[in-house]
């Protein structure tokens, strides 16, 4: 690094020019900016999931293109900030551009409130905060009485609907004027307090606000030059874009800007180079890579810069699901918590490798998610817990194979999984599985165990890890008993044991074994038997005072078990 300081890395940075200015990492997408000028288009909606940078590169457009004022209207010089990036190489043709623009930016992420009326007014308080970052329009005199009147009222926060469902196209005629250019608009997050709507109840709402918004900014505004709004999911024109026929879309399916969002293996590996930690690459391909945007091969990049900077505070730092815990991952949970026995084999499915081969459906609204089951896979894709592995068209209906990207990814299902399972057993009737073990009925034990495991999702290869961790949670659910797992015992560790608390009570030793075809399980069943013979697991549990052991040794095939007695 040439005796350079070297680049700090800044979680959850947003601003481009506090990380530039304040020697942050960052990958250069200036060539971005390059492509939406020569995309002529007059309003782009960038489409892509959670934590992939769409509010960090709108930022990057806004301070390039932005002749931006102090409050006393004073210019602020940001083309430093470009020196050495991409774009400061592209020639007079765009950097023509560069400082010469009134730009209105605005973010709907924070409206997540649980009504309307404080949805509506933290939206509020958002274009005020943007009128007032603009409000040296109001001393040069170039307003007139009309504009500035209405312009005072916003920054008083009246309570006109009409006022603020008005306020951009207001704002970008009133910015026009004293510079003496059109205005771009950016919109970030459009879709979020959409989406908190609908999940609060007052969806229809929000919706005709936003309308109202868009319509009057983007549709009938002759004072915009260009507008970029990003979002994770495409709503319908029907409901939100109404009638606006210059709306280009991009979304994780497009064409062109497919590296403008999220990290191109190149720039992984310049990223890690760069922090000397070059020979993690594998790793952080295993958990974060497997997206698909256009012809590019993209890396999660939050999920990206969180392991970097925690490997630099320690080298025993361990790849670690970053983006799948920055979100509730709730349409993950009502997929396999309600969704139907075909949609947790699809599950299974998946998690175990395979890909599911559904038809795209790039327009849909909130209230259309859970109108299909496409629909909610579509969701997934869309939204970054599935990505992309080929497509193909029957002459009407383009197909996406769809499969989980990483591993990280594939924690969020897997988790999911383990707590609905969880939740599932603990409010089902167990009593009979009880009986029978305390019974020593094997039949009806290798029964209910069966019944039990034929209604879950499996994710292991079948392997002893899998039934031992399944088993263990079905036990901790009957009640009655301490469940202890993997114990020191005799001359080695037993697989699952249930003991009774009171003193001298009762011991169930539990030995599990996996066959790979129906005619060995009798065996396996007597190999566990035996095993619990010969290492002596019933020792420590007499010392104890335990004055019953039983013992089992249970035998799996894929989602059946039989069960024998020693």
């Amino acid at each position: 690094m040439g005796g350079e300081e070297r680049k700090i890395i800044s979680i959850g940075m947003e601003d481009f020019k506090t990380i530039i200015e304040k020697n942050g990492y960052f990958v250069d997408k200036t060539p971005m900016i390059q492509q939406l000028l020569d995309s002529n288009s007059i309003v782009t909606l960038f489409t892509r999931p959670r934590r992939f940078g769409k509010t960090l590169n709108l930022s990057m457009i806004r301070r390039f293109f932005e002749d931006e004022r102090l409050a006393d209207g004073t210019p602020v010089n940001n083309r430093h900030l470009f020196e050495g990036l991409f774009i400061s190489r592209c020639g007079e043709k765009y950097l023509q551009h560069q400082q010469k623009y009134p730009v209105i930016s605005l973010s709907l992420k924070s409206a997540k409130q649980p009504d309307y009326e404080l949805a509506y007014g933290m939206l509020k308080k958002n274009i005020v905060e943007e009128f007032e970052r603009h409000a040296y329009v109001l001393d040069s005199g170039c307003l007139t009485e009309r504009e500035e009147t209405g312009f005072r009222r916003i920054l008083k926060m009246e309570d006109d609907f009409q006022l603020y469902a008005d306020a951009l196209k207001m704002l970008s005629g009133c910015l026009e004027k004293y510079h003496e250019k059109k205005c771009i608009i950016l919109i970030d997050e459009y879709d979020v307090p959409l989406e908190n709507a609908w999940v609060c109840g007052f969806y229809d709402e929000m919706t005709g606000f936003i309308r109202s918004l868009f319509e009057s900014a983007l549709k009938t505004n002759a004072s915009l030059e260009f507008a970029v709004i990003t979002g994770c999911l495409r709503i319908s024109r029907e409901s939100i874009f109404t009638g606006l026929n210059n709306l280009a879309v991009n979304s994780v399916r497009g064409f062109g800007f497919g590296d403008s969002f999220g990290f191109t293996p190149e720039e992984v590996k310049q990223l890690l180079q760069y922090y000397e930690i070059e020979n993690k690459y594998e790793a952080v391909k295993q958990w974060y890579d497997g997206y698909h945007f256009d012809q590019a091969e993209i890396y999660n990049p939050w999920s990206i810069m969180n392991y970097a900077k925690n490997f630099l505070i320690s080298p025993n730092a361990e790849a670690a699901p970053y983006w799948a815990n920055t979100s509730s991952n709730s349409i993950v949970k009502e997929l396999i918590a309600e969704g139907s026995e075909e949609i947790r084999c699809e599950v299974e499915h998946l998690i175990a490798g395979g890909f599911l081969e559904k038809p795209v459906h790039e327009e849909i609204t909130y209230g259309d998610i859970h109108a299909s089951e496409d629909n909610l896979w579509n969701f997934l894709y869309f939204t970054g817990y599935l990505t992309s592995c080929g497509q193909r068209f029957d002459g009407e209906t383009t197909y996406i194979r769809m499969k989980i990207p990483n591993i990280e990814v594939k924690t969020v299902y897997k988790n999911t999984v383990l707590n609905w399972f969880d939740n599932k057993v603990k409010n089902t009737d167990l009593k009979p599985l009880l009986r029978a073990i305390e019974e020593g009925d094997c039949g009806t034990m290798a029964d209910l165990i069966s019944e039990q495991l034929m209604d879950t999702i499996s994710f292991f290869d079948y392997g002893e890890s899998y039934y031992h961790g399944f088993l263990a949670g079905l036990l901790k659910a009957v009640g009655g008993y301490r469940v202890l797992s993997n114990r020191e015992s005799g001359e080695g560790r037993t697989d699952l044991i249930m003991k009774e608390s009171r003193f001298r009570g009762r011991a169930i030793i539990f030995e599990i074994k996996t066959a790979k075809e129906f005619s060995e399980m009798e065996k396996k069943c007597s190999e566990a038997l035996q095993q619990i013979e010969d290492r002596k697991y019933e020792e420590e549990l007499l010392r104890e005072g335990c004055r019953e052991i039983l013992k089992y040794g249970i035998c799996f095939l894929k989602k059946g078990c039989i069960v024998m007695k020693g």
